[in-house]
């Protein structure tokens, strides 16, 4: 157990670039009345890329250009990566806590 601890704080080494957060993909109104954005149908601008995040309790958004988008993307899988790479771990320091315990016991 312990030598898949250290596999996994090798891997977290090397995860690389982080930002949290969720990309979407948003088309707006601009509330012209005379823009194509107001037609019937309506012709919505865009696509824009949005970044959603939450940091200290606060919601934020921030716009991506479309040439950041890959990078961003990158950036955001690399996070989730070491999300499950921590809760991997936290599994299996607790496995090895508890079985540690247990062999102090005897």
């Amino acid at each position: 157990m312990q030598a898949e601890i250290e596999k996994v704080k090798r891997q977290i080494v090397e995860v690389g670039d982080l930002r949290r957060g969720t990309l979407s993909l948003q088309h707006t109104v601009c509330g012209r009345s005379t823009c194509r954005c107001a037609g019937n149908p309506p012709q919505k601008h865009g696509p824009y890329y949005q970044l959603n995040y939450s940091m200290a309790g606060q919601s934020k958004t921030e716009a991506v250009h479309k040439e950041h988008l890959i990078t961003v993307r990158r950036q955001v899988r690399n996070y989730a990566k070491l999300r499950k790479l921590v809760s991997r771990w936290m599994d299996l320091a607790t496995e090895l806590a508890i079985l540690r315990l247990k062999d102090s016991d005897k």
